[in-house]
């Protein structure tokens, strides 16, 4: 990771073309993240997203010519997750070499997370490769990239600081906001200069809540022309975080009066530290049983805890308050890191109630499935959702009321008790969404909604239209504008 290169002199630049930008994800869906800009000359994007969600949706990833990697001067990262940057390392690996700019909690996060996307994709390789070795089939589909790549990827990340103002190209200049979603995530600002004229865009990448556990509130970066505001939860609001903490602990007595254990699909970033600070306060209270362990079974969370504990001026007043006083927030008297697969596999053969926080969060990768596999079927169970379910996604599936599910090639009834937990949402829910716009809207101000589902971004747009007077604009996968 190099500091960031500035861009020197000044150019009387005359493009070709319009200012345009395409959307290559994140329209009308949560994943897949990736705006394509074409201004001053130069060719460049907002995120890189992979794309999850059922096989059409994901056979996106396979497609790396709508991005003609070769082509793209910089890229500008808003956040670490594998929606918004794992589609990085297959960039590189198609021919992109130039900066990617992003936090330096980011780009920390990025070092191990991509590290980990790239491990997923060589081990389902693997399995596909035997999978069609079986079935007496050639040619199995290839890793969508390699831990080399991932590697090479974060040779190019370029640390900036929030709010200092930088110039990637002539004519273009970008600023950080925190966007108070997960550690070192950050809302960008563009000022574009081509022919003595100036455009203004603001893309919010994921937008956190106010009060969040942990990370600093969102702020609002200074009034623009252009608004790609996220929407993810437009439809709706976010139960009371005081709610959150007694459901977690309604699963968590629910499944030790019965002996069996607590399920936690967890995003190993963010969501993962915030359910050790919720555990910690519950224990504080009491409401945490002694004899019940705890096992944080995600190699990633675990890396991803020591970049927390490293970026702690991140942290919110009440953490770093904790923190002075010596109270580690993500410790617990029977907590165990499990790193190797052996550890793992152990957490299964273990009699009697436990907390598992496991990723993926949306289940449909990593060492959870195993988890379930494990207990989805036993009724004094408990599986406790505390993050988004993308559409195609086993945890969709799952909190739809599925009666079944398939794992590791095996139908399985699903007899654990579901909790579905909102309130620890690292993103906005409609009115913080609406508070965040808010200061940025003006009579001139064009808002154009992106990362959220159809029922969401119509609810939203309606509100947006009704209170401040706006129609915003939703555009489509693939549109330019």
């Amino acid at each position: 990771m190099k500091n960031p290169p500035l861009a020197s002199g000044k150019q009387n630049i005359t493009p070709e073309h319009p200012m345009k930008v395409q959307f290559l994800g994140a329209a009308q869906t949560v994943t897949g993240s990736c705006y394509m800009i074409e201004a001053c000359g130069k060719r460049f994007c907002i995120d890189c997203g992979m794309h999850q969600g059922n096989k059409a949706i994901e056979e996106r990833n396979r497609n790396p010519r709508p991005y003609a990697p070769g082509n793209i001067d910089f890229i500008l990262v808003t956040h670490a997750h594998i929606d918004h940057s794992g589609l990085l390392p297959l960039m590189v690996r198609e021919g992109f070499s130039k900066p990617i700019y992003c936090t330096k909690a980011t780009s920390e996060l990025l070092d191990i997370m991509l590290q980990d996307s790239a491990h997923i994709q060589e081990m389902e390789a693997q399995w596909e490769a035997k999978k069609y070795s079986r079935r007496g089939l050639k040619n199995p589909p290839a890793a969508l990239y390699t831990t080399e790549d991932a590697l090479k990827t974060a040779e190019l990340l370029h640390p900036v600081a929030y709010h200092e103002v930088f110039e990637p190209a002539p004519g273009i200049k970008v600023t950080y906001y925190d966007a108070g979603h997960i550690l070192g995530s950050g809302s960008l600002r563009l000022e574009v200069t081509e022919d003595d004229k100036t455009t203004s865009i603001i893309f919010s990448g994921d937008i956190g809540r106010p009060q969040a556990l942990i990370v600093r509130d969102p702020e609002s970066p200074p009034k623009a022309d252009y608004i790609f505001m996220e929407s993810t939860y437009g439809d709706r609001n976010h139960k009371d975080e005081d709610i959150s903490d007694q459901e977690l602990a309604d699963a968590i007595a629910y499944s030790y009066s019965k002996g069996e254990k607590v399920i936690i699909p967890a995003f190993a970033v963010e969501r993962t530290q915030e359910i050790l600070y919720c555990l910690h306060i519950l224990q504080s209270k009491g409401k945490l049983p002694a004899d019940m362990p705890v096992f944080v079974d995600s190699p990633l969370a675990i890396r991803a805890t020591e970049v927390f504990r490293r970026n702690r001026e991140l942290f919110d007043e009440d953490v770093q308050k904790m923190l002075h006083q010596g109270d580690d927030p993500f410790e617990l008297p029977n907590l165990h890191y499990t790193l190797d697969a052996a550890e793992s596999q152990s957490i299964n053969d273990y009699k009697g109630p436990a907390i598992i926080i496991s990723a993926s969060g949306m289940c449909n990768a990593g060492r959870v499935r195993h988890h379930l596999k494990h207990n989805i079927w036993k009724p004094g169970a408990s599986i406790v959702f505390v993050g988004y379910q993308a559409v195609g996604t086993p945890g969709r599936k799952i909190v739809e009321k599925a009666s079944k599910i398939t794992l590791f090639g095996e139908d399985m009834d699903i007899a654990a008790r579901i909790y579905t937990i909102n309130g620890f949402s690292a993103h906005a829910g409609q009115d913080q969404l609406l508070s965040w716009l808010e200061p940025l809207v003006h009579d001139k101000a064009n808002v154009v909604l992106v990362h959220g589902e159809e029922k969401a971004q119509t609810t939203l747009s309606g509100l947006i239209k009704e209170k401040f007077g706006v129609t915003p604009l939703v555009p489509g996968y693939m549109e330019e504008m």
